[in-house]
């Protein structure tokens, strides 16, 4: 997976992070400016004291459903019933009658036309709040004195009480008077399909049998013509029936004799009446044979023989009528046939006759339904009038007070002083972090070393932190040198030529640090063994003689003015190594004076008996002195102050420079306070690696004697023999 993402977001981080870093003295300036407005303005305000009514609210069931039930949707949050009430609450209705009872017009010492002006005051202390999916509401009020704070909120909760009573009456008052409209309007309509209904009865000569047997829905009506046509189906039913069960009778005594016919006949109970009377005594008879001869009698014994006759008699007679009733279930059956067909053929008969009437009876039948479906909705109307009037007559109560304000608080309620700090010191951090980021984005000054080499195309080859001095005037370890060292270094490594030791060292404004970098990068290399020359160019404003307290009498305008000698101009310094020309007299044309062959001459001459010369120049944006210098030296290194020069001038130093044919080797940063910017940690991580009890003192020690000498010794150009290289030095 690619890692750049996270990386960019990282870095892009830290810069925010850096941003407040670099401005946090703005950020808590801006933070403890508004800290202590809000504080001040906490402690002006006036102390309010609260106090609050809760109420549980009842709805009235007013509005009403006419041809159904009462809607019995109590959601009070859910249809807007809930924050109706929030708003009547607080609507000049209500609290006209806060301002009668209380009398708050001369409580509060207005004229009598300064009802609406109290009533916005009323408007303006009063809060009316209630959670999302609750019917409780909480009547807040807030003025100076508590009891009347108190007073207020409980004739407001009262003043909506009476408010709500009479809405409710109002409206309940408005739903009977239109109810007794829209009854005496459906008692009209029922009337007139009454007496349609009659008429159209008469026409058609109807005759409706007393009650009402027809179902709902069922497009016939109860007439003669429907009565026949049911008792003949029940006719035909019945015959069915009997038939069947003849038939079932017949089949099951066709083919039976003897004992078994009466066995079975009996069984069937048969409608004879000599099976149903001799049958039990013959089984009676039959058990009392065997009894007897279980007994021992013999089959002629006298008593046996009377009942065998009498067994062989009954026998007979039962054997004769259950042949009769065979022999008659024929006979019943032919006739029941014949009376199924007449009883049908008359159904038929009858049914046409029906059907023709039920034709004939639609139009009566239809206006008897019409009539009826009025009848309804009047008894329906007349149901709900009759509930409507009971319910306006009932008190009601449109809430219940769960808390009142009858003791007043002790302690003020606003200002809430934690709060109002908290907020004050949320805005202040947050005004702090706008204005800082604000800032940020208009400040176009260069901030970081990327975005100078971006801008220049060039390296950067030292940073250097703020509050740096001279280094010559310090004495010990000096971790401050060790900046210069890597200037030193990658002046070195980024040259292209060997023999370019002449250095103009340029910037694109004042005060940005360019003479004091080029000392101490002279210092450094002059510590280092190499014969170091500083020419102060800066015909202008020149400060090369400053740092070594010598006179600026003689120089470098000395010398290009008069056939002087090179000896009689360069002094020797403190330093071993380090020779100083100073700038002379200020001359009338100093561009005219740097851009003669005698300049040009002495740049040729110093070549040759110094390792390294850096050339002090002014400012080179608006001076031309700059642009002569850059376009005769070697190379030209570009000074810059961290957080001052805008990154177009920036751009147009680098310009100047190539515009003359100048050699930029590189880029110091100059003037970086590495503690608030942790991004040139890195840079000058060398300070970790000194001890801070072996670091010199940084104190400036004055050399007002240092004697002024000239360079007996540089007579000549030095031998390749006595010179030391850079190389030699690593």
């Amino acid at each position: 997976m690619n890692p750049s993402p996270p990386q960019e977001h990282r870095q892009h981080a830290l810069d925010y992070w850096q941003i407040i870093r670099n401005r946090l003295g703005l950020i808590f300036l801006c933070f403890l400016l508004v800290f202590a407005a809000a504080a001040v303005i906490t402690h002006v305000m006036p102390r309010k004291y609260r106090a609050v009514v809760e109420i549980e609210l009842k709805r009235q069931l007013k509005d009403t459903n006419v041809f159904g039930q009462l809607n019995q949707n109590n959601n009070l949050a859910g249809d807007g019933f809930l924050k109706t009430q929030l708003e009547i609450i607080q609507k000049p209705k209500t609290l006209e009658r806060v301002v009668e009872k209380l009398k708050l017009l001369e409580l509060w010492s207005l004229p009598a036309n300064g009802r609406q002006f109290a009533i916005g005051r009323l408007q303006g202390h009063l809060e009316v709040n209630s959670s999302a999916r609750s019917e409780i509401i909480n009547i807040t009020y807030y003025d100076e004195d508590p009891q009347l704070a108190a007073d207020i909120a409980n004739a407001v909760a009262e003043s909506y009480r009476e408010t709500r009573i009479q809405v409710d009456r109002d409206l309940a008052d408005n739903s009977i008077k239109e109810f007794n409209i829209q009854v005496a309007a459906k008692e009209q309509l029922a009337q007139q399909a009454r007496n349609k209904m009659f008429a159209v009865k008469k026409d058609l000569g109807i005759i409706e049998l007393p009650g009402d047997n027809r179902a709902t829905g069922q497009d016939v009506i109860d007439t003669v013509e429907s009565a026949t046509l049911i008792d003949r189906e029940r006719d035909i039913y019945k015959l069915t029936n009997e038939i069947q069960s003849l038939r079932a009778q017949i089949s099951q005594l066709q083919t039976l004799d003897g004992d078994a016919l009466i066995r079975q006949a009996g069984e069937l109970r048969v409608e004879n009446e000599t099976i149903r009377t001799i049958g039990p005594a013959y089984q009676g008879l039959l058990m009392r044979q065997e009894s007897v001869a279980g007994s021992g009698l013999g089959p002629k014994h006298p008593t046996m023989i009377s009942l065998g006759k009498e067994i062989e008699t009954a026998r007979t007679l039962l054997l004769d009528a259950a042949n009769d009733y065979r022999n008659n279930l024929a006979f019943r059956i032919t006739t029941g046939e014949r009376q199924l067909a007449e009883a049908q053929k008359t159904y038929q008969e009858q049914r046409s006759k029906s059907l023709e009437a039920d034709t004939n009876n639609q139009e009566y039948l239809h206006a008897k339904e019409e009539w009826e479906g009025l009848n309804r909705d009047l008894w329906k109307l007349r149901d709900t009038l009759a509930q409507q009037q009971i319910e306006r007559d009932i008190p009601a109560t449109p809430f219940t007070i769960h808390k009142s304000a009858d003791e007043p608080e002790t302690a003020p309620a606003k200002p809430n002083v934690k709060v109002n700090l908290a907020l004050g010191a949320v805005v202040g951090l947050m005004f702090g972090f706008g204005l800082a980021f604000f800032l940020e984005y208009l400040d176009t000054t260069v901030k970081s070393i990327d975005e100078v080499e971006r801008l220049l195309g060039v390296p950067v080859l030292a940073v250097i932190p703020k509050n740096v001095g001279a280094l010559h005037r310090t004495t010990g370890l000096n971790p401050d040198a060790e900046a210069y060292r890597i200037l030193r270094t990658n002046i070195e490594f980024n040259r292209k030529r060997p023999d370019a030791n002449v250095i103009s060292v340029v910037s694109g404004g004042s005060s940005e640090g360019k003479s004091t970098t080029m000392v101490n990068l002279a210092t450094v290399c002059a510590q280092g063994g190499y014969n170091t020359l500083i020419i102060d160019g800066d015909l202008r404003r020149p400060r090369m003689h400053t740092f070594f307290d010598v006179t600026n009498d003689v120089g470098l305008t000395t010398y290009l003015s008069s056939p002087m000698e090179l000896e009689e101009v360069v002094l020797e310094t403190p330093i071993e190594n380090l020779f100083l020309m100073p700038s002379g007299l200020m001359p009338a044309d100093s561009s005219g004076m740097l851009n003669s062959p005698r300049f040009r001459q002495l740049l040729d001459d110093v070549k040759s008996r110094f390792d390294i010369v850096l050339i002090d120049s002014p400012p080179i944006l608006g001076v031309s002195d700059a642009s002569v210098l850059a376009a005769e030296a070697d190379l030209t290194l570009l000074v810059v102050q961290h957080r001052k020069l805008p990154r177009h001038m920036l751009q147009r130093v680098k310009h100047s420079v190539d515009a003359v044919g100048g050699d930029v080797v590189g880029v110091v940063l100059n003037n970086v306070d590495i503690h608030s910017d942790n991004t040139y940690g890195y840079y000058t991580s060398y300070y970790t690696y000194y001890n801070s009890d072996q670091r010199g003192k940084k104190d400036r020690q004055p050399v007002a004697n240092a004697p002024q000498k000239t360079l007996a010794s540089l007579q000549s150009p030095k031998s390749e023999k006595n010179r030391t290289s850079y190389q030699d030095a690593f």
